[in-house]
């Protein structure tokens, strides 16, 4: 067996809010940074503060987000 195998092993015993997190860091070790996409990140970002701000889109609670992986 390989070490990918005995890690993906390990991670089916964590608890759906262990694993998000450890996808959320596997990913963000993919990452590059890079200027454009930093630049597009933050135009996003200000796109969505304007839509929740009109109207356009509803927030979610972080106790809810938390209790959908926690169970």
């Amino acid at each position: 067996m390989t070490t990918t195998d005995n890690i993906f092993r390990d991670a089916l015993t964590l608890s759906p809010s262990e694993k998000a997190q450890l996808i959320d860091k596997l990913i963000s070790s993919l990452d590059k940074p890079g200027k454009e996409i930093d630049e597009l990140w933050a135009k996003e970002a200000e796109n969505r503060i304007d839509a929740y701000h009109q109207g356009k889109l509803k927030a979610v609670s972080l106790e809810k987000v938390l209790q959908k992986y926690s169970q």
